[in-house]
């Protein structure tokens, strides 16, 4: 197979490249800490739509599902589809008491309904995610690609240059620019990936024929999978259901268990995500935006899903696939699955078109390494320099941001290398996500939810949650043969996530706190529900969100119902 690029393609490439940096730099905001970190509160609903479409659907989940869907595992899908269930949920619930309590970072509003314990915890555990699971991935993703161009080139030296150009705009520009950028980079993403569907499904011959190729295949003996199970997003267990590589990535248990909870740290709670939804200039383009990403969510199984399967028809025999991993040499792609998407742009699309879409491709990764650099920072920044210096100025808070920005670009890049010995990025990104979820979610459900959930129950469960979390990873590692590390990781989180809302109960009932003005603010009530009903009768039905709830509900529905 070929992999070298034409003249043409690398043109495309430094066009798009130093175009994307420089746009960025003209968008940027800095005047003072809000427009720096929030954009100044001023995004309208698209932009908040594909903003956070953007930042999810980086590189490094662009890789991971294609990768599993090679293994003919489209569960993968189910956390695509269910992000519309979570962000309708989010729009409801969530998003007011963001928005009315003015807050920069999510760990603010833990102090806000808690203490500040609870929000030093949260600010940096979530900073300690950014780095291990958003930017190292997105980097870990960019060294894949670069690294099957540039096979002689060492991987730091490809990490350190493409973490050095997302940095480029994000040091300056603050979150405008971030999200500006990302505007254009989801445009390139959807385009490149529609294009390299077509080319797929032309080389196989089209829907009916991947069809029929699945079900010869299920004759001959390859794969005993049918193409109605090959294309089904609930699997049944391999094994034993409780194991780790005994069940598909996710199991029919894990839409009722774990997948919710990392859905909804994931777009509720997780700083690089709903940054983009504080930053909106009103309640409804927040959520309106939120919804617009649901929407764009969907067709991700037909142009980024997929693609993997067709991959596994015409890869299966690994025809001239040779790739240096981390790892080793690899010359079949079922044995370096991370590989699948790169597999398909080299091979399949023509000079010109190759260039663009590996450009998409590049940027959807810069994509998140810029959301999350600024997320962290604004962390950083807000959380602990601000608290410790609250007489700072406010250009001393943008230089914070700025000198915090370049200080996670190092740690990332020296973390990035260490994926590759994993073995499956999808695996990777929810294994280490199971871990930092679950006490965070029990601790913000309760908080909304039960007046009474107080801030030492919240403290003590964040840290009881760390310590378990704690023993699992080093029993796992250390590869102690018993059940209790063999769970598989959503199983896991679920168990985890009781254990933690049990603790958080039981403490705030023997230490209950006495509740202020501002913290009963932010606990949900019936009598809120009727409050919006009044303010949402002057709206016609396309700008109502509970009527555009609905309709992207059945839409949704339909899309799985199909799948199923």
């Amino acid at each position: 197979m070929d992999i070298s690029l034409s003249l043409i393609d690398w043109i495309v490439i430094i066009v798009y490249f130093v175009g994307i940096i420089v746009y960025g730099i003209s968008q940027s905001k800095r005047k003072n800490s809000e427009e720096y970190f929030l954009g100044g509160r001023s995004l309208t609903w698209p932009v908040v739509g594909i903003s956070l479409f953007a930042a999810n659907i980086s590189s490094s989940t662009l890789i991971g599902l294609a990768g599993n869907a090679y293994k003919l595992d489209l569960t993968v899908f189910n956390y695509e589809w269910y992000a519309v269930v979570v962000l309708v949920f989010f729009a409801i619930f969530f998003l007011p008491f963001y928005l009315k309590s003015g807050v920069y970072t999510m760990p603010e509003f833990l102090e806000k309904r808690y203490s500040k314990p609870s929000r030093y915890y949260f600010s940096f555990i979530t900073i300690v995610g950014n780095v291990l699971i958003d930017t190292a991935a997105s980097l870990y993703v960019g060294m894949i690609v670069l690294g099957v161009i540039f096979p002689n080139t060492s991987p730091n030296i490809i990490i350190a240059f493409l973490a050095l150009a997302a940095a480029a705009y994000t040091i300056p520009g603050g979150l405008n620019s971030v999200v500006k950028t990302e505007v254009i980079q989801a445009i390139v993403l959807i385009f490149g990936s529609i294009i390299l569907t077509y080319f797929a499904f032309s080389k196989v011959g089209g829907w009916g024929a991947m069809m029929d190729q699945l079900n010869n295949l299920n004759l001959q003996g390859v794969t005993d999978k049918s193409a109605k199970e090959a294309l089904s997003i609930v699997r049944e267990n391999d094994g034993e259901w409780w194991r780790q590589y005994d069940s598909p990535i996710v199991p029919w248990w894990g839409l009722l268990t774990g997948v919710p909870l990392l859905g909804f740290y994931f777009w509720a709670n997780n700083q690089f995500m709903v940054q983009r939804v504080l930053s909106s200039k009103s309640l409804n383009h927040g959520r309106w935006g939120a919804l617009f990403a649901g929407l764009l969510k969907l067709p991700v199984i037909l142009i980024m899903v997929i693609p993997g399967t067709l991959a596994f028809l015409l890869y299966r025999n690994g025809q001239d696939i040779s790739y240096q991993t981390a790892s080793g040499l690899c010359e079949n792609l079922a044995d370096c699955t991370d590989y699948t998407y790169p597999t398909l742009l080299f091979d399949l699309l023509p000079v010109g078109l190759l260039g663009l879409v590996v450009a998409g491709l590049l940027a959807a990764m810069m994509s998140s390494i810029s959301a999350t650099f600024n997320s962290a920072s604004t962390l950083i920044t807000m959380d602990f320099v601000k608290n410790f210096n609250p007489n700072i100025s406010e250009k001393g808070l943008v230089r914070s941001g700025q000198i915090a920005t370049l200080v996670l670009v190092i740690m990332a890049a020296i973390w990035a290398p260490q994926i590759g010995k994993y073995g499956d990025l999808f695996r990777y990104l929810q294994d280490i996500l199971g871990y930092i979820a679950p006490p965070v979610v029990s601790v913000f459900i309760l908080g909304l939810f039960w007046r009474k959930a107080s801030s030492t129950g919240s403290i003590v469960s964040l840290l009881f949650g760390m310590a378990l979390s704690m023993i699992w990873v080093f029993g796992t590692i250390a590869g102690i043969d018993h059940w209790f590390f063999q769970l598989h990781f959503l199983l896991r989180t679920t168990a985890l996530f009781v254990a933690c809302l049990l603790v958080h109960l039981i403490v705030s009932l023997i230490s209950p706190d006495k509740h202020n003005e501002e913290s009963d603010q932010l606990v949900w009530s019936p009598r809120l529900v009727r409050e919006e009903t009044e303010e949402l009768k002057g709206l016609p039905w396309y700008q109502n969100y509970r009527y555009l709830s609905i309709i992207l509900l059945a839409i949704t529905a339909v899309i799985v119902a199909y799948f199923w």
